[in-house]
């Protein structure tokens, strides 16, 4: 698809006033035109839409098709190139047509094997590929298998996650080792429509994940096959040495959220601590991304700039900011390599990357044409990305910012020169970093509402205490860490770095203690969020007074996000966990310490505080030693656990829930839920509506038959 051109702003003219009743299409038409330099900005929201239409199908599509309709689209727009609404939609659909191409070529791209099923203990050899700690002990081994037994060599997973219980004392990054382990295939969602690690690990190449029953055996030194595996390790053994080297240092938590901030890894920070910063609204802090990035690249520049300044004879010949922006670039891309390549940080080094070569080409280094390229290349090699809470966090901030800086900066312009004083430089500091603060929030509350469930309402206190820690003090002394690190003269910034690390924490430690600094939020739907994203786009990216319809749009969204049914009935995978939601609105019913993990994602999406230890059996259920009876709006759930308590339920229950296998003579119960079928569909949610009648979803149901789902695997098997 060919890319329409940005072009300058200064030759746009203002929209001509036109009849909106008489001619609405040639308004919208003038309106559009009028809007021409937007257009870059759009291009890759239409290539990203096409992404997340690629991921929100129950089939996998059509490619051939969708690629004829892209490159339809081109050739209408090379022959009749036209800004008119019919011109625009064509633009818009031929991009997300190749948007969904790009998708699905990924999806094959990673193609490897995964697990079908439960395994162990078996035996496995491999090379480690990571090692992560984990604050409760012990690490998460990621192993590329040389073999396993009970498969095969072509059934090999390309990585396999194992998690030890103690730490792996002798195993470096790199060896070859052996371990017995129990394997399973990557879990599925909790809840239909949830949260997939199964599909996470299809892109990673994560195909099997377990527990080992026996420590890691070294047997040999692993050398990795080819050139991209051996830079591969050394990177991960650099980050290996650099956390290392770290919390030799800061052996506390200081030195876990240390290595947080310079290498990624943030296994070893403790729960209490995540929900502390998560609690107070800064838990991005924890993770590298566009914050981090900007401070790292940015300090590079500014110390070469200095640096080359200091000599007039380099200074007055050459263009010294150029070099510091290819300084700076080089800088950021060793910050990348250290820091675990999440999609934040790599949207963060691309952004980044895209301001130094807009300086390179003496153009505007902050700009929203910047962040389209960089959204376009992240979503080209990692269309998977758009699915990803960071990613959407991470661009909605950076676009909110941007264009309010350009908006800002066009209207408002700061005073500069001899009369701008001391105070009034740390009065626009302080001002920035608050007003910052609000636009960033603002922009990414909705997605936290939508992934987490959460709203942290004195977000913009913690970051006003904890951003300028962070900029002042916590960074560059991260810098200055791994600057004198090869000189073994780290621990003398890594001390301040950790002064400031306590200050960050105690702030956030004060504003996770404040009354009613969170609140939870039950699920929203898809289309309210969606809808809130298009209307954020569109007040962000268009130019004139129209894109305040944007603001309606938004409305509409927000409007729609209470709007979300919950079940009444949720069955666990298992079988043992089942809640039913009573008069008061709460879900109550059965569980055990086992599900304590997925009743607390259950919880978190149905907007309740309580704890997993909170829910009880009582009033939802009444039980025995055969069995549980309850009942929703009038209809009785009966859960057999013996085959004495059968007959009685069949006979009365209008949904049975059977431990075992289903009773072929049982036809009473409007619904049956037995063993196999939870087993096969996954975590069964019952909806009932105003006319008695059942609606069933399950998780499989949602995920549809997709590459990484069980039910594709199955098919795909079972194919000559």
């Amino acid at each position: 698809m060919t890319l329409l051109r940005d072009e300058p702003s200064d030759v746009i003219a203002a929209p001509r006033r036109t009849g909106l009743l008489r001619a609405p299409f040639a308004w919208l038409s003038a309106q559009l035109e009028a809007e021409r330099a937007a257009w870059f900005y759009w291009q890759p929201v239409a290539f990203g839409t096409g992404c997340a239409l690629y991921f929100a199908l129950p089939l996998e599509p059509a490619v051939w098709f969708f690629l004829a309709v892209s490159l339809a689209a081109t050739v209408l727009i090379i022959m009749r190139p036209s800004a008119t609404l019919l011109g625009s939609l064509i633009a818009f659909t031929g991009l997300a047509g190749l948007g969904l191409v790009v998708a699905k070529l990924r999806t094959e791209w990673v193609r490897a094997p995964v697990l079908q099923t439960q395994i162990g203990p078996v035996a496995v050899r491999g090379i480690v590929e990571l090692i992560e700690p984990k604050a409760e002990g012990g690490e998460r081994l990621t192993l590329r298998p040389l073999s396993v037994d009970k498969l095969t060599p072509n059934a090999l997973p390309a990585r396999i996650r194992v998690t030890t219980r103690n730490p792996t004392a002798g195993v470096s990054l790199g060896d070859q080792i052996t371990l017995t382990a129990n394997l399973s295939p990557p879990p599925r969602a909790a809840l239909p429509g949830g949260y997939d690690f199964a599909r996470y690990a299809w892109y990673r190449g994560i195909g099997a994940v377990g527990y080992s029953t026996s420590p890691p055996i070294v047997i040999e030194d692993g050398a990795p096959e080819n050139l991209a595996q051996k830079l591969e390790t050394w990177v991960a053994r650099l980050r290996k040495h650099i956390g290392d080297r770290i919390t030799a240092a800061l052996p506390d938590e200081r030195g876990a959220i240390a290595t947080a901030l310079i290498t990624g890894e943030r296994g070893g920070i403790s729960d209490a601590t995540n929900e502390i910063y998560r609690a107070s609204g800064i838990y991005h802090i924890l993770s590298i991304s566009g914050l981090h990035m900007a401070i790292m690249g940015g300090s590079v520049f500014v110390a070469l700039r200095f640096l080359f300044a200091l000599f007039p004879s380099i200074a007055l010949r050459f263009p010294i900011k150029k070099w510091a922006a290819v300084g700076a670039m080089f800088g950021a891309f060793g910050y990348l390599m250290i820091s675990g390549g999440t999609f934040a940080t790599v949207r963060a080094f691309l952004m980044i990357t895209v301001m130094f070569s807009a300086m390179l080409l003496d153009r505007q280094a902050v700009a929203l044409r910047n962040v389209a390229v960089a959204a376009f290349i992240l979503l080209i090699l990692f269309p998977e990305s758009v699915i990803d809470p960071g990613f959407q966090m991470s661009f909605a901030a950076v676009i909110a910012l941007v264009a309010s800086y350009e908006a800002i900066n066009q209207r408002f312009r700061a005073p500069s020169g001899p009369h701008r004083g001391v105070h009034m430089r740390f009065f626009y500091f302080f001002s920035g970093i608050v007003l910052s603060t609000i636009i960033a929030s603002a922009a990414i509350a909705p997605f936290a509402i939508y992934h987490f469930h959460q709203n942290q309402h004195y977000a913009v206190l913690a970051n006003l205490a904890v951003i300028p820690i962070c900029n002042i003090v916590v960074m560059p002394a991260a810098l200055t860490t791994l600057v004198l690190m090869p000189l073994g003269l780290e621990t003398l910034p890594l001390i301040v770095m950790g002064y400031g690390i306590e200050a960050m924490t105690a702030a956030a430690t004060w504003v996770a203690g404040l009354k009613g600094a969170v609140s939870l939020l039950p699920v929203v739907p898809n289309v309210a969020i969606a809808l809130v994203a298009a209307g954020c786009l569109w007040l962000a990216l268009m130019r004139y007074r129209w894109r305040l319809l944007g603001v309606l749009v938004i409305a509409a969204g927000i409007a729609l996000a209470p709007t979300a049914e919950r079940p009444a009935l949720l069955v666990g995978g298992t079988g043992n966990l089942v809640l039913l939601r009573g008069a008061d609105g709460f879900l109550n019913g059965l569980s055990s310490s086992r599900d304590e993990f997925e009743l607390s994602r259950w919880l978190a999406r149905d907007g309740d505080a309580r704890r997993p230890a909170d829910v009880t059996r009582a009033p939802a259920l009444t039980c025995d030693g055969v069995g549980c009876v309850g009942a929703i709006d009038g209809k009785i759930v009966a859960i057999t656990r013996h085959p004495a308590a059968l007959r009685d339920d069949c006979r009365q229950a209008h949904i049975l829930i059977v431990q075992g296998t289903r009773p072929r003579s049982c036809t009473q119960p409007q619904l049956i839920i037995d063993r196999s079928a939870l087993e096969r569909e996954g975590t069964h949610a019952v909806y009932l509506d105003k006319s008695g009648a059942l609606r069933v979803e399950t998780v499989e149901g949602a995920r549809g038959r997709r590459p990484w789902t069980a039910a594709y695997q199955s098919t795909d098997e079972a194919a000559p």
